[in-house]
Formats: structure tokens, C-alpha cells, sequence
């Protein structure tokens, strides 16, 4: 009998002391972090964000690159015509040549290029508000997994206090052995439930400094922030409006129209025929032979070469173009249709999760809460039993829990709509 007691007691030593082991762990650590600062280290270490911003440089290298005309092209020739035989001389040669487009070539690859650079800005634009929601929502799931790990950490100790509680109870016969027993052994599965809430939320600090840090081992990062900040008043045709005129990849898909029809004139300019020009100097030395001596001259000469384009008889080019353009074409057409659905969806989704958090704040949680505390008073006193003070208690663990779930589906539902609207006033 004193062996039970002792290992009982040892027992609940050792779950208390590995509870605060767990956040103790954790909160050495981590460092916290608002949410500001969560954004601006984002925009300035993420690295797909870094290599995305390249795209701006190419495209502004492609413009400079549209600019230019073509290069001009420089020969020399040198001919020995039996000089020593003969006596013939010796013969020099200079030629430059350029080629002269025709059709506006040029002006429809600057043109391009411009619309180019722009779409790469659009692109840029829509990947950034993309990885803005995204890491908003990581973020939030560590704010959520904190609240469980804390949901857990005290069903954990309430359920301890319990268990301690037994022990006295059976030291003095209160209660039987197999009643000590069962709410110790309550108590170590809780302690599991808690370990691994501790590496859900651990998990998701991870998750955070991969998107904010440039280095593998670089500092954990604790969110800081409340989930009170979300409630907005919309109305659902200003959201359609408003995604009309600022939602990213609506105008991405706009742009590529434009630069599907950019690439179309260039292939109707490239089919037009060029000229060559050259211009050139022949020096020619004395020729001595005496059967017909020649004195030393020297010949200019400029000429024209028109290409003979059999190549335009296939409008491979073209037609890939033009193609291109009535893809882009249908593209935008489906985002426009795709547009009114998920803003209706991501909006309707919103109010139902606004709905489910009024539910929970009008009294569901202190309901809880109460019928818990008053078993579980009443099994101190000896009027209820352990298994209905279980009951209560998981009720009421479940309770909590869905309530954070929901609070965070309430929060990422606005992001999710801020998103397919292509507006963002979240901050919290």
C-alpha cells in the first residue's frame, strides 16, 4: 500500500515537472515577433520573393536589349594574283554592310518588350500578394496552435490537480485504488496530448522562419497578435467592383492579351522582306606583266541584296501567334467568370465563420466551462464520478478547441477574401 502511494506520488511529480520542460523549451528558443515585422522581414528575406524580383531586371534588360539596331558587319580581303609568276600584283578589299529593316520591326519589339516588362511588374505584383496571404496564414496557424498548446497545457494541469487530489483522498480512504489510478493514468495521456501539441505548434515556428529568414538555422520566431481584428462589413458587389479593378491575376490575364497581340504584329513585321546595304573599297597594285602592264587602281562599290523570303510561304510564326493571342483571349474571359465565383464563395464563407464565432462568444464556452467546474467540485465532495468529471472535461477541452479552430477559419476566411478581391487592410 505505501509502495502505491509513493509510486503515485512520484508519478505526478514527474508529469508537472515535464509540462514546464515542454514550454520552457520552446520559449528559450523562440523570440517574438509581430506581425508588422513578420511582413516587412518577408518582403526583405524570403527568397522565392528575391528570385521573383529578378524577373523585373530581365524584363527591363529584354527593352534595352529591343532597342538596338542591328549591327553593322565589317570585311577585309586580301588576293595575290600570281604576283611572282605572273607578275600580276596583289589585290586589297574592304566591305561594310548593314541591314535595313523594313516593316517596323524595331517599333514592334520595343513595343513588346514594354508590355513585356509590364506584365513581369503584374506578375511580380500577383506573386507577392499570393505569398502575402499565404505567409499571413502560416502565421496564423502559429497563433492558433499556441492557443491549443495553451487549451491542452491547462486541461493538462486541471486533470493533475485532480489526480493529486485523488492521491491525498486515497491516502486518507476516501476513494478506491482503482480511482487513483484512473485519473494518474487521465493524467499521463493528457501529458501526451500535450507533447504533441507542443510539436504542432513548434512545427509551425518553423514553418514561420522559412518564410522570413535567409539562413537554415537562423532565430524561431513566436507570433504575436489577436484574432479580435477581423470583423469587416463588405458589400458583395463593391467586392466584385473593387476585384475588377484590383485583383492581380485579373490583370496579369488582361496584360497578356495585350502582349499576345504585341507578339502577333511582331510576327506580321517579321514576315516583311529586309535589304542589305554594303558599301565597299577594292585597291588593286600595278600589274607589271609585260604582255598587258595595268597602272594600280582603286574601285568603290555599293550594292543592294534583297533576300528571296521562300520562307513566308509557311506562317508557322504567324499562326503560333495569333493562336497565342485567342488563348489569352479565353483566358481572360475564364478569370472573368471564375472571378464572381470565388469572391461569392470566399464572401459567403467569411459570414458563415463570423456566424460560428458569435455562437461561441454568446455562452457556449462559459456553459462549458461551468458545468466542468461544477462536477467537478461535486466529485471532490464525493457526489459525482470520475467518469462524469471525464465527460465534462473533454466536453469542454473540445469546446475550446473548436473555438480556436473556428477563430482561426474566421481569420483566414478574410484572408482569403481580401485575396480574391485584391485588397489588404489586415493587420492585428
Amino acid at each position: 500500500m505505501r509502495v502505491l502511494k509513493k509510486y503515485i506520488g512520484i508519478s505526478l511529480i514527474f508529469f508537472s515537472a515535464g509540462t514546464s520542460l515542454v514550454a520552457q523549451e520552446l520559449e528559450n528558443t523562440a523570440t517574438t515577433i509581430t506581425y508588422k515585422d513578420f511582413l516587412g522581414r518577408m518582403i526583405t528575406n524570403n527568397l522565392a520573393y528575391s528570385a521573383e524580383r529578378f524577373n523585373l531586371d530581365i524584363a527591363e534588360a529584354e527593352v534595352q536589349a529591343a532597342k538596338a539596331f542591328p549591327d553593322p558587319e565589317l570585311s577585309f580581303g586580301w588576293a595575290d594574283n600570281q604576283q611572282k609568276r605572273m607578275q600580276m600584283g596583289y589585290a586589297f578589299e574592304a566591305e561594310l554592310s548593314w541591314d535595313l529593316e523594313l516593316g517596323g520591326k524595331r517599333k514592334a519589339r520595343k513595343n513588346l518588350a514594354n508590355d513585356q516588362k509590364v506584365l513581369a511588374e503584374l506578375s511580380l505584383q500577383e506573386f507577392f500578394h499570393t505569398l502575402r496571404a499565404e505567409s499571413t496564414i502560416v502565421y496564423l496557424e502559429g497563433l492558433q496552435n499556441k492557443m491549443l498548446y495553451d487549451i491542452q497545457k491547462d486541461s493538462y494541469l486541471s486533470m493533475m490537480q485532480v489526480a493529486e487530489s485523488d492521491s491525498i483522498r486515497y491516502k486518507l480512504g476516501q476513494i478506491s485504488k482503482v480511482d487513483a489510478i484512473q485519473s494518474k493514468l487521465e493524467a499521463r495521456s493528457m501529458f501526451n496530448d500535450l507533447q504533441d501539441a507542443a510539436d504542432e505548434w513548434k512545427n509551425s515556428l518553423e514553418e514561420i522562419r522559412t518564410i522570413i529568414s535567409v539562413v537554415h538555422n537562423d532565430t524561431l520566431y513566436t507570433p504575436t497578435g489577436s484574432f479580435g481584428k477581423f470583423d469587416r462589413l463588405f458589400t458583395l458587389q463593391d467586392l466584385i467592383i473593387e476585384a475588377q479593378n484590383n485583383r492581380a491575376d485579373f490583370l496579369v490575364a488582361r496584360q497578356n492579351r495585350v502582349v499576345a497581340g504585341r507578339q502577333v504584329s511582331l510576327a506580321k513585321a517579321e514576315r516583311v522582306i529586309d535589304l542589305g546595304l554594303n558599301l565597299g573599297v577594292e585597291n588593286n597594285s600595278f600589274v607589271k606583266n609585260a604582255v598587258a602592264p595595268t597602272p594600280g587602281n582603286t574601285v568603290v562599290k555599293a550594292g543592294i541584296s534583297v533576300p528571296l523570303k521562300f520562307s513566308n510561304r509557311k506562317e508557322a510564326g504567324l499562326k503560333t501567334a495569333l493562336f497565342e493571342e485567342k488563348q489569352a483571349d479565353l483566358e481572360y474571359a475564364l478569370i472573368e467568370l471564375e472571378l464572381e465565383k470565388e469572391i461569392k464563395q470566399a464572401y459567403r464563407n467569411y459570414l458563415t465563420k463570423q456566424k460560428q464565432i458569435k455562437q461561441f462568444e454568446k455562452g457556449m464556452l462559459q456553459d462549458a466551462k461551468t458545468v466542468y467546474e461544477g462536477i467537478k467540485y461535486s466529485y471532490q465532495r464525493g457526489a459525482s464520478s470520475l467518469l462524469e468529471v471525464l465527460d465534462a472535461q473533454r466536453t469542454y477541452n473540445e469546446t475550446q478547441q473548436a473555438y480556436a479552430e473556428t477563430l482561426f477559419a474566421y481569420a483566414s476566411a478574410l484572408v482569403e477574401l481580401e485575396k480574391a478581391v485584391g485588397i489588404w487592410d489586415i493587420d492585428f
